[in-house]
């Protein structure tokens, strides 16, 4: 991996990162295909016609629903789901906390926990994750971590991150066994480790600086955008990226909104994802520079204008506010996919002007008039 940064603009930057599957332009947004797949029907030429650059896959989903050892024998994800440019995997983490429920042991060894489809029992812990990561070829995978509740208080965050760190250590030398197989489908796997420490900024800054002493090839922020107001979001962020190498690639943990994004990249941070281009897209909700419309609106029945006027995406080259209001309304898919199509199109073109915007100098400008575009009335409306 090479990580070389373009241009700055105060803590803003705008870098360009090679890796074995290809060049990561950031700041940049990776579409959530949470089974190697969008929610919505949209398919791997589709997030190529809208400039896409790397798909995040979801670790614990593909585990326990068709196997990371058959995608292995089916040559990994890339050739699984058809999609030739970089691929991020998380551990599976999140997942593991957020959806077993409270039958879930957390060991030094590892977390057992039953699975949310069939109730067997599953464990998991950092050479766990790694191998199911290997197995599916990624370009980026994600270190196991433990996503404690963002309003933990210390007594339980600071024992959950010194595990965190320890497991992290764990996984750098999985990792590093695993790409030197000779089976491995992707030798040159990155892997980056995640901070941890909720709200508590004293946390947060002593764990961002012991773990930038291992020398990884990229830095995580999790566990925000869990509970916690988008000002202590914004606390946190500030606390952390200044202690977190500046010569390494900085990664937000599903966040989030425009504003978010925008407010983040701000701040120093690289790679961001979220569910909300496709989940709200699957519900009408569509984005625009000017916020965000509800196709569901009565108001939308007759209106020929497309979703966004200047937008050049599928769904707004070919069809009107109306019609894919017909189309939902009448729970046609293709309705959700034209919306979920143009989401991911509206988030793609933010990363692209927002990158061009810090190159040449003039982010802190265009800044300020995104976020008061998206903040004032829908001028459409």
């Amino acid at each position: 991996m090479k990580y070389e940064i373009v241009n700055k603009v105060n803590r803003a930057k705008s870098a360009t990162m090679t890796t074995v599957d290809g060049v990561i332009e950031t700041p940049v947004f990776m579409n959530v295909g949470t089974a190697a797949a969008i929610k919505g029907g949209v398919d791997s030429v589709d997030l190529k016609n809208i400039n896409t650059q790397v798909l995040l896959c979801n670790t614990y989903h593909l585990h326990v629903k068709t196997g990371d050892e058959n995608i292995k024998k089916m040559g990994g994800i890339k050739k699984f789901a058809n999609w030739d440019r970089p691929i991020l995997t998380d551990s599976g983490g999140f997942q593991v906390f957020s959806l077993t429920g409270t039958g879930r042991k957390i060991k030094e060894e590892g977390v057992y926990f039953k699975s949310h489809l069939d109730g067997s029992k599953i464990f998991m812990g950092p050479e766990e994750s790694m191998k199911i990561q290997s197995n599916l070829g990624s370009t980026i995978a994600m270190a196991l971590d433990e996503c404690p509740p963002a309003l933990a208080n210390y007594d339980y965050i600071k024992p959950s991150v010194e595990r965190t760190t320890r497991w992290l250590v764990r996984c750098i030398e999985a990792n590093k066994k695993l790409n030197e197989l000779p089976d491995t489908i992707n030798k040159e796997q990155i892997l980056f480790g995640i901070n941890q420490g909720g709200i508590i900024d004293t946390v947060r800054v002593e764990h961002a600086k012991e773990i930038s002493k291992l020398n990884l090839q990229g830095y995580a922020i999790g566990g925000l955008a869990v509970g916690e107001s988008h000002e202590e979001m914004y606390h946190i962020i500030d606390a952390v990226v200044p202690n977190l190498p500046i010569d390494k690639p900085v990664y937000l943990m599903g966040v989030g909104t425009p504003i978010n994004i925008i407010e983040a990249v701000d701040r120093g941070v690289d790679f961001f994802d979220c569910v909300y281009p496709s989940r709200n897209g699957r519900h009408g909700h569509v984005y625009t520079k000017y916020g965000k419309l509800n196709l569901f609106n009565n108001k939308y029945m007759l209106d020929e204008r497309p979703i966004e006027e200047d937008c050049n995406c599928l769904a707004c080259r070919n069809y009107s506010r109306a019609y894919i209001r017909h189309l939902l309304k009448s729970k046609e898919m293709l309705g959700m996919r034209l919306c979920v199509i143009h989401n991911l199109y509206y988030y793609n073109n933010l990363m692209a002007t927002i990158r061009t915007a810090i190159r040449k100098g003039d982010w802190v400008s265009v800044k300020n008039k995104l976020i008061e575009d998206i903040n004032r009335e829908n001028e459409n409306e």
